[in-house]
C-alpha cells in the first residue's frame, strides 16, 4: 500500500526531500511542545470562593499597585519653602511710597494756601490726586485698597504726625517680614501687627484702623514654595520607589479563599483567567520549531555530499530527535508527582553519541543544541521560567563532553567510557545547581540528584549500544561500532579466510595496514578500509589453490590450463567474494570492496601469455569486469593490494625501488583511468604513494644477520 509512496520519496532530490521532512517534523515538533507551553487558566469570578490555590505563572509588575505606592511617597513630600528677604524691603517701600504720596499732596497744598493752615478740611482735589497717584502703585499691588474716608482721614493729621506714623508702620512691617511666613501664617502675623499698631503712641486713634488695614494688604509671605525643588523631591522619592511585582510561583489566593476585586485584578493582571486566552505563546512556539526547522536546513544546505548519504543522514536526526522528544514528554508527565527535578534522569549524552556514531560530528553537535533547547521548554516546571535553563545547560553541557570523550572510535569500551564521563559531567553539574539554589535538601534528595546523574550518564551509553544494531538495520549504515565487530578475527568469513586460505589472510591483513594508513593521510574512512581489505579477496577461497600466495611447494594449476581458463578463475574472484559477502548479510560497502578493489584492471600475465601463445585476443577479454571504484577508499584499497603483491614478489626488495614500483603502479592505474569514477586528486594520490611507501620500508627493513 505505502510502496508507491516510500518509492515516490526516495525519489526526490534532496531539497525537495529534505524540506518535505524538515517541514513535517516542524509540524510535529509544534504538536509535541504545544501542551508545554499553553498555560493553566480558571474560570473564576469576583466574590467566589476559590477552589484551588492558584500561584503566579510569571513575574509581573503591577502597575497598579506600583503608582499607587509612587503617588503616597509623592504625598509624604514636604514642600520646599525659600525665604527672601526682599520681600520685607519691597512692602517697607510700598508703605513708604503711600505715606510719600499723601505727605507729597498735603504738602504741595498747604504750600498753595494762602491761609498757610495746615489744618485746612482736605478737599476732593486732593483725594482725587491721591487717588490718582495711587493708581500705578493698586494696580501694581491689587490688595492694597484705601478707601476715600480712608484718604481723607489720612489727609487730616498733620504732615508731622504723618511722618511718625510712617515710621511707625515701616518699623512693624519690617520687624514682622523679617521672620519666615507662609500662608498658614499670615492670620497671626497680621494679629501680632494690629497689636503693635494699636500700642504705639504715634498712630493717633482716628487713623489707627486706617493703618490696620492698610497692614493687613502689606503683610504678605515671605517664604514661598520652590515649585522646581519641590517637584524634584517629589520625582525623586517616586523613582525611590520599587515597582511592585508579583513573582513567579507566588500565591496570588489560597484554596478556600473568597477571591476580592483585588485578587481578581492580580489573577488578570497575570493572565490567569479563562476569558484571557492569547495567541503569544503559541506564535512564539511557531518561531522556535521554524527556527529549528532552518537550523537543521542550513546545515544540510551547506553540506558537501552525496544525496543518498544525506537524505540517510537527515532522517537519522530526525529519528533520534522525536525518540528524544518522546522521553522527554514521557518524564514531563510524571514529574508532576515528584519533589525532586526528575528531568536530572534524561539520557543527556544519547544524542550526540548516536548521531556521531551514525553520521558525523558536525551533525552531532547541531542535534546536541536542538535536544538542550527543546528539553528546556518540555521539561520546564509549572513555575519556571519560559525555559528551563539547569536542565537545557545540563543536557548541552553533558552531550558536548560525550563527543570529547568518545572521540573518532566506536568500540564498546569506548562508548562506556564516555558513559562514565558523562556521569562525572553530570554530578559536576549538578552540584553546580544545588549549590547556586542556596536551598537546604536533605539527604533523600541528594541521594536521588547523586543516582540521577550517574543513571543519566550510564543509560545514555546503554541506550546507544542497544539502538546502533536498530540504525544500522533500518539505514543500511556502517558505524565503527560495527566495523569493529567485523574486524574480529573470530568472525565466521575471516577464519573461514584464515583457514582456508592462510596466503590471502596474511596479504589481506598487510593489505589493511597500507590502505588504512593511506586512507587516514588524505582524510578517508581509514577503518573501512582496513575492514574491507580483510575481506577483499574472500572469493578466492572458492578455488584457494588457483592463487600463488595459497599454493604449496610450488605448484601452479595454471600451468596446466590455458590462458582464457586462468583468466576466468582469477577475475572470477571479485564477483564470487561479493556473491559470498553478500549472502552472509554483509555491509552493502564491504561488498563494493570485494566486487570493485580490481576495477577494470587488465590481467596482463595471462593477457600476454595468450598473445605469445599466438591467440587472437583483445585486452578486453582479459580485464575485471569491474565496476571501477567508486570511493576514495576503494581506490587505495586496489593500490594497496597490487603494491603488496608485486612488493613481495621482488627478492631484494630496497627503499629506491620500493618508491619506484609504487609510483609505476599508480601511474599505470592513472593512465588507465581506474581512479575516474572516484575523487582523489593529485595531491591525494602523492599523499598516498608517499605513505605506502614509508610503511613497506618498515616492513621490508635490512635485518642483522644473527650467528649460528
Amino acid at each position: 500500500m505505502f510502496q508507491p509512496i516510500i518509492k515516490l520519496v526516495k525519489s526526490l532530490k534532496f531539497n525537495y526531500f529534505s524540506i518535505f521532512f524538515i517541514g513535517l517534523s516542524v509540524l510535529f515538533l509544534f504538536t509535541f511542545m504545544y501542551g508545554s507551553v499553553k498555560k493553566e487558566t480558571y474560570d473564576v469570578k469576583s466574590f467566589q470562593i476559590s477552589q484551588d490555590t492558584i500561584r503566579s505563572l510569571k513575574t509581573v509588575e503591577d502597575t497598579v499597585k506600583t503608582e499607587q505606592d509612587r503617588q503616597r511617597a509623592a504625598q509624604e513630600i514636604e514642600p520646599v519653602y525659600l525665604f527672601s528677604e526682599d520681600v520685607a524691603k519691597n512692602r517697607q517701600a510700598i508703605a513708604t511710597s503711600l505715606f510719600d504720596i499723601i505727605v507729597g499732596v498735603k504738602s504741595s497744598s498747604v504750600s498753595d494756601s494762602a491761609s498757610k493752615d495746615e489744618k485746612a478740611a482736605p478737599t476732593k482735589e486732593q483725594v482725587a490726586e491721591i487717588r490718582k497717584q495711587f493708581a500705578s502703585l493698586e494696580k501694581e499691588e491689587p490688595s492694597l485698597r484705601l478707601t476715600d474716608d480712608a484718604i481723607v482721614a489720612l489727609l487730616a493729621q498733620d504732615i508731622d504726625v504723618l511722618l511718625k506714623m510712617e515710621h511707625a508702620l515701616v518699623t512693624i512691617i519690617g520687624e514682622e517680614l523679617a521672620k519666615p511666613i507662609r500662608t498658614t501664617d499670615l492670620s497671626t502675623v497680621r494679629y501680632e501687627v494690629e497689636q503693635k499698631l494699636r500700642l504705639s503712641d504715634a498712630i493717633p486713634s482716628t487713623s489707627l484702623q486706617t493703618l490696620i488695614v492698610l497692614s493687613r494688604s502689606l503683610v504678605v509671605e515671605t517664604e514661598t514654595v520652590n515649585e522646581e525643588l519641590t517637584q524634584k523631591r517629589v520625582e525623586q522619592a517616586k523613582e525611590a520607589v520599587e515597582p511592585t511585582r508579583i513573582l513567579q510561583g507566588q500565591v496570588i489566593v489560597r484554596e478556600g479563599q473568597v477571591i476580592d476585586g483585588e485578587i481578581y485584578r492580580q489573577l488578570e493582571l497575570v493572565g490567569l483567567l479563562t476569558n484571557q486566552s492569547t495567541v503569544k505563546p503559541m506564535a512564539g512556539l511557531t518561531l522556535f520549531v521554524l527556527f529549528i526547522g532552518a537550523l537543521l536546513y542550513l546545515h544540510f544546505f551547506t553540506w558537501n555530499d552525496n544525496e543518498t548519504v544525506k537524505k540517510k543522514s537527515l532522517l537519522i536526526v530526525l529519528t533520534v530527535f522525536f525518540l528524544l522528544i518522546i522521553m522527554m514528554k514521557l518524564i514531563s508527565l510524571i514529574e508532576k508527582d515528584f519533589d525532586v527535578l526528575l528531568a536530572f534522569l534524561f539520557p543527556t549524552a544519547l544524542a550526540p553519541m548516536l548521531i556521531k556514531l551514525l553520521t558525523n560530528e558536525r551533525l552531532a553537535i547541531l542535534g546536541t543544541f536542538m535536544t538542550a533547547a527543546t528539553s528546556g521548554i518540555i521539561l520546564h516546571e509549572g513555575y519556571a521560567a519560559i525555559i528551563q535553563m539547569e536542565v537545557a545547560l545540563y543536557i548541552l553541557f553533558g552531550g558536548i563532553i560525550s563527543l570529547y570523550l568518545l572521540g573518532n572510535s566506536g568500540r564498546r569500551s569506548s562508548i562506556l567510557r564516555t558513559s562514565i564521563g558523562v556521569s562525572v559531567s553530570n554530578i559536576l553539574f549538578i552540584g553546580f545547581y544545588l549549590l547556586m539554589t542556596q536551598s537546604s535538601y536533605e539527604l533523600p534528595e541528594l541521594t536521588f540528584y547523586l543516582i540521577a546523574a550517574i543513571t543519566s550518564g550510564i543509560l545514555s551509553g546503554a541506550l546507544t549500544i542497544g539502538l546502533m544494531p536498530f540504525f544500522e538495520s533500518v539505514f543500511g549504515l556502517l558505524s565503527d561500532m560495527r566495523l569493529i565487530e567485523l574486524s574480529n578475527p573470530n568472525h565466521p568469513l575471516l577464519k573461514k579466510v584464515l583457514i582456508e586460505t592462510p596466503g590471502t589472510y596474511h596479504h589481506s591483513v598487510m593489505v589493511a595496514n597500507l590502505s588504512d594508513a593511506a586512507c587516514e593521510a588524505i582524510g578517508a574512512n581509514g577503518l573501512l578500509a582496513r575492514v574491507g581489505s580483510y575481506y577483499h579477496d574472500i572469493g578466492k577461497t572458492m578455488r584457494p589453490n588457483y592463487f600463488i600466495e595459497n599454493q604449496l611447494a610450488g605448484q601452479n594449476p595454471h600451468d596446466a590450463l590455458p590462458p582464457e581458463k586462468s583468466c576466468d578463475i582469477i577475475i572470477s574472484h571479485a564477483e564470487d567474494g561479493a556473491k559470498l559477502l553478500a549472502k552472509h548479510k554483509m555491509p552493502a560497502e564491504i561488498v563494493d570492496i570485494a566486487r570493485q578493489h580490481h576495477g577494470t584492471s587488465l590481467l596482463k600475465f595471462f593477457y600476454v601469455k595468450a598473445k605469445e601463445a599466438g591467440q587472437d585476443v583483445t585486452d578486453e577479454d582479459y580485464r575485471y569486469k569491474g565496476p571501477k571504484p567508486q570511493t576514495k577508499e576503494i581506490a587505495i584499497i586496489s593500490i594497496a593490494d597490487s603494491v603488496e603483491a608485486a612488493v613481495r614478489s621482488m627478492k631484494e626488495p630496497t627503499p629506491q625501488k620500493i618508491a619506484g614500483l609504487v609510483r609505476a603502479i599508480i601511474n599505470d592505474r592513472l593512465n588507465d583511468g581506474q581512479f575516474d569514477q572516484c575523487d582523489l586528486s593529485m595531491k591525494e594520490l602523492k599523499k598516498v604513494e608517499t605513505v605506502i611507501c614509508e610503511t613497506l620500508n618498515g616492513i621490508f627493513h635490512n635485518r642483522i644477520e644473527y650467528p649460528k
